[in-house]
């Protein structure tokens, strides 16, 4: 086998593994753009449960245990303050939670998951708001 030889043959699996690498890329693409369709849609569900809840609660029942993940809280909140630019501890201090740093560390990433998913922006250092 000649340089020629072992040249094209080199190109022909550079060319095919390329290939592959686009098809999984695109694949990666629409799987995250369906997690976060599936994960903001999630969130609208939860959120309309408790309020279909607590209107059909009666006056003397005690409220439902709190079901909503803290991230499904977190994209809840954004869906319902669209404009809304919030920093980590103006979210943390809406909902209620321990603003703690291992719990605002947890938190920053995963806005910034929801930064890279498409679901927020981030128009500023450690502000993010919903996509629009």
């Amino acid at each position: 086998m000649n340089v020629t030889e072992l040249l094209r043959l080199l190109q022909a699996e550079h060319d095919e593994t390329a290939a592959r690498a686009d098809g999984l890329r695109a694949q990666i693409e629409r799987l995250t753009t369906g997690l976060v369709e599936t994960e903001a849609r999630l969130a609208e569900l939860t959120a309309t449960r408790k309020v279909i809840d607590g209107l059909t609660r009666s006056d003397h029942e005690p409220a439902p245990a709190e079901t909503a993940t803290v991230y499904q809280r977190i994209v809840a909140t954004f869906n319902e303050h669209p404009g809304r630019v919030f920093r980590v501890r103006d979210l943390y201090e809406l909902l209620e939670l321990p603003t703690d740093e291992p719990s605002i560390n947890v938190t920053r990433s995963r806005l910034g998951r929801l930064v890279r998913q498409g679901l927020l922006d981030q128009p500023g250092r450690g502000r993010y708001q919903k996509r629009t």
